[in-house]
């Protein structure tokens, strides 16, 4: 049985987290759907990843792999073979899909497939305008030490 959250107390003391609301609904969901085939996800460094997908039996023509809006989709769907006698069938080949949620700034990098596993490589790349930068800091003109004493003499006269 999955747990349901509510996130509707959230929503009315944060402004500008909408997305991430959703994302938690999206992955609540997504867990009632089949795991099949398995996947790891690996980080290979600061900034880039690599999903792992177990897809022995199908062929690269059997594969799609689509992104769009922060969502990467891999399908799967053999084509079909006349029955060739099997006597026990081990190795399913039935068609799949798995969803990733990517965040944001993150594309995929490249897809190779072998051995038996879909490798999917990530990046990401923040532009240069949201990265954070330096600033400098100018120095206001000095007073001259003098001053106080020029007003106070012109004060007197």
């Amino acid at each position: 049985m999955a747990t349901s959250y509510d996130y509707a107390p959230l929503y009315r003391s944060s402004v500008g987290f909408d997305r991430v609301f959703h994302l938690l609904e999206n992955a609540q969901r997504a867990r009632s759907i089949s795991d099949w085939p398995p996947y790891d996800i690996i980080k290979t460094g600061d900034d880039s990843y690599r999903i792992s997908i177990a897809v022995a039996g199908f062929t690269q023509n059997d594969l799609d792999i689509t992104f769009q809006s922060n969502l990467l989709t891999v399908t799967g769907k053999k084509q079909e073979s006349a029955n060739e006698g099997y006597l026990h069938r081990g190795i399913a080949g039935r068609p799949f899909e798995h969803r990733f949620e990517l965040a944001d700034h993150v594309r995929v990098s490249g897809a190779e497939l072998g051995n038996g596993l879909l490798s999917i490589d990530l990046v990401r790349e923040i532009p240069e305008e949201l990265k954070p930068r330096k600033i400098s800091i100018r120095s206001a003109p000095a007073l001259n030490p003098a001053a106080p004493a020029q007003i106070e003499a012109q004060k007197a006269a």
